[in-house]
């Protein structure tokens, strides 16, 4: 489960012994005559008569009990009629046999102790005495893991002292123990060496939907996980990790001062492990590496992603596979399709130079009912990892990252918001044009690729190393000619200059485009798979499958070699073993750029600079160069 995430409470101790209330003083009325009565009984040597609560006590106390970590596990007194008895020496006969596997000082780091399930399942005696430990460990979890800990706790590792395991969380006392006290509010002492504090963190993680796992009309599903111990700070806000834990319950008003609601219950995930997806990813070379987007592949997609790439117009096929609603604009969608692949990140971890970014921009500009909208839905839907907003309906923190308080406790709690959610994958903003002010939050998340926060004495940067991919409608409705990009969009320079790509969309009337338009919009609505006029190429094997678009030398314009003829045959790549293709390309392939390609794109780049004093248009700089560079990087996957 990948998703929004909050954490609080950082540092939090919960303490497991109580101050003890206060006693002695002298009492009025009848407590008068229980403290005569118990100075009679002292007089004459009488003990006072035992209640059942102190008989209770005593015979604990008495009791031996041949576990000695029994109270660390089990709230329950020890007996010896006890049904977790049988299974504490079965586990404990399993681990003494294996004695020699673990480590005492390994177990000591980490924590914790790796049991083999399959080992666990198929043992003799477990199996004997322990037939469904397989469902008991599904169904009732905390017991389970209680008397396997008991037994870890009794098997001594190559002669050492029993491994000291922590107790579990202290609960705050109802009444002082003191017969004559009733003191009921305690606090504790922290000075004590009694107490104990743990570290505590509280997260909120939002789940991951497939295609085949999403519901129209629901929202991911989202829920809490408290983290204590060595798992604290073991994630940030967009990260995408994977946690095992125990579902508990907890009220929903514990710790404010509401008590109206004192049923209402949450679910919420106490944690054992956590798996996160940073720091795995792939290095290309010694200045650049690609994030890997964790994706399983199994023998099936390996060979379909191996028949893809066999395509002898492989780029031609993906491009008209993207969005195949749309008709024509092959151009946008061979932008859009080389930001879904993105380049290679240069300087990741080198901590002495500046990260260069490796995600191109996208920015798609035209008339209204020229698909925008759909292609950009597109293309969030094909990515390994997308994330759709539209600027008219997000705020400035919804883009970035919202500083919220919980209410309960009263810290102060993390919320990403849509870059960091879409960090090493695309965040689609629809109606780019109607955002108005949060235009300035954009500008350090897409050259930095981080965004900085300082707000209630907080101050971090996240990661948002994300492609971003907008749309937006020309003030006034239609695009003027007569005006630059940036005064039909009111955009400033520093914020167009940041995107790779611009495309700008006319809706001019062409007799013979219209019909080929009609055709395929009659087509869609009666339901029809393949349209008449609009298709892709037909599939052919090729004997050479490493040449790149790149290498295919033509007299024709890209436009026109990404254009479709009439009457070939549709055979698109579905959308999940597009996005399977993607994360393939994205994870294993590092693209670099040779020296003769270098030297082609500095001649393109120094003639920009010429053209653009000669005829005083928009000023070229060297993020120019630098977005020739990524595309390139990109067109060489």
């Amino acid at each position: 489960m990948n998703g929004a995430y909050r954490g609080r409470g950082f540092g939090r101790g919960r303490f497991q012994s109580w101050k003890r209330g206060r006693g002695g003083g002298s009492f009025s009325g009848k407590w008068r005559e229980r403290e005569h009565r118990l100075n009679l009984n002292k007089a004459t040597g009488k003990h006072p008569e035992k209640t059942p609560q102190s008989l209770l006590l005593q015979s604990t106390l008495d009791q031996f009990i041949p576990y000695k970590g029994w109270k660390f596990y089990f709230s329950e007194v020890y007996s010896d009629s006890s049904p977790f008895l049988e299974k504490i020496q079965t586990f404990e006969n399993f681990f003494t046999k294996r004695i020699d596997l673990y480590d005492k000082d390994e177990i000591e780091r980490k924590g914790s102790i790796l049991v083999d399930f399959k080992e666990l399942t198929e043992d003799d005696e477990v199996a004997k005495l322990i037939p469904n430990v397989a469902n008991e460990l599904r169904d009732t979890p905390e017991k389970t893991l209680a008397c396997m800990g008991l037994a870890i706790h009794q098997v001594n590792i190559y002669f050492y002292e029993n491994l000291q395991l922590l107790g579990r969380n202290g609960e705050s006392a109802e009444e002082c123990p003191i017969p004559a006290c009733r003191g009921k509010s305690f606090t504790a002492l922290r000075s004590s060496p009694l107490t104990v504090t743990t570290d505590w963190q509280s997260i909120k993680i939002q789940e991951l939907m497939s295609d085949d796992q999403r519901e129209a009309g629901r929202i991911p599903r989202t829920i809490e996980c408290e983290l204590v111990h060595d798992l604290v700070d073991s994630c940030v806000p967009g990260d995408t990790v994977t946690i095992t834990g125990v579902v508990k319950v907890s009220n929903a008003e514990e710790g404010s001062r509401n008590k109206n609601d004192k049923c209402m219950f949450l679910l919420y995930v106490e944690a054992n492990s956590v798996s996160n997806s940073k720091g795995q990813n792939t290095k290309t070379s010694e200045d650049g590496y690609k994030p890997g987007t964790l994706m399983e592949f199994s023998l099936k997609d390996l060979y379909a992603i191996q028949e893809i790439q066999s395509e002898e117009n492989l780029f031609k096929l993906i491009v008209n596979s993207l969005c195949p609603v749309i008709f024509g604009h092959e151009l946008v969608k061979a932008g859009l399709a080389l930001a879904l692949f993105g380049g290679s990140q240069k300087y990741a971890d080198d901590k002495n130079r500046i990260p260069i970014r490796g995600d191109p921009h996208i920015l798609v500009v035209g008339d209204p009912g020229l698909g925008k909208s759909q292609m950009l839905q597109a293309a969030c839907s094909v990515a390994p990892r997308g994330v759709y907003v539209c600027g008219n309906t997000t705020t400035t923190s919804g883009l970035t990252v919202t500083l919220s308080k919980d209410s309960s406790s009263g810290d102060f709690a993390l919320e990403a918001g849509a870059l960091v959610l879409g960090d090493q994958g695309i965040c689609g903003i629809d109606e780019f044009d109607k955002m108005g002010n949060q235009h300035q939050a954009l500008l350090e998340a897409m050259e930095q690729q981080s965004i900085s926060l300082a707000k209630a004495g907080m101050v971090c940067s996240l990661p948002a190393r994300t492609s971003i991919i907008a749309a937006a409608n020309p003030v006034g409705g239609h695009y003027n000619k007569a005006k630059t990009v940036s005064e039909n969009l009111k955009m400033g320079s520093a914020l167009l200059s940041r995107f790779d790509l611009v495309f700008i969309l006319l809706d001019t009337p062409n007799e013979d485009h219209d019909h080929l338009l009609s055709e395929h919009v009659i087509a869609i609505r009666a339901g029809k798979q393949r349209a008449v006029s609009s298709a892709t190429v037909t599939r052919m094997n090729s004997q050479d499958s490493n040449t790149s678009i790149l290498e295919v030398v033509s007299d024709k314009p890209l436009s026109e070699r990404l254009k479709v003829v009439p009457g070939e045959e549709i055979d698109p790549i579905p959308h999940q073993l597009l996005r399977k293709y993607i994360g393939y390309a994205r994870q294993y392939v590092y693209p670099r750029l040779s020296t003769d390609a270098a030297q082609i794109l500095q001649d393109f780049y120094l003639e920009l600079r010429k053209q653009s004093q000669r005829l005083n248009s928009s000023p070229i700089t060297t993020r120019q160069l630098e977005s020739l560079i990524r595309l390139t990087e990109v067109c060489l996957c």
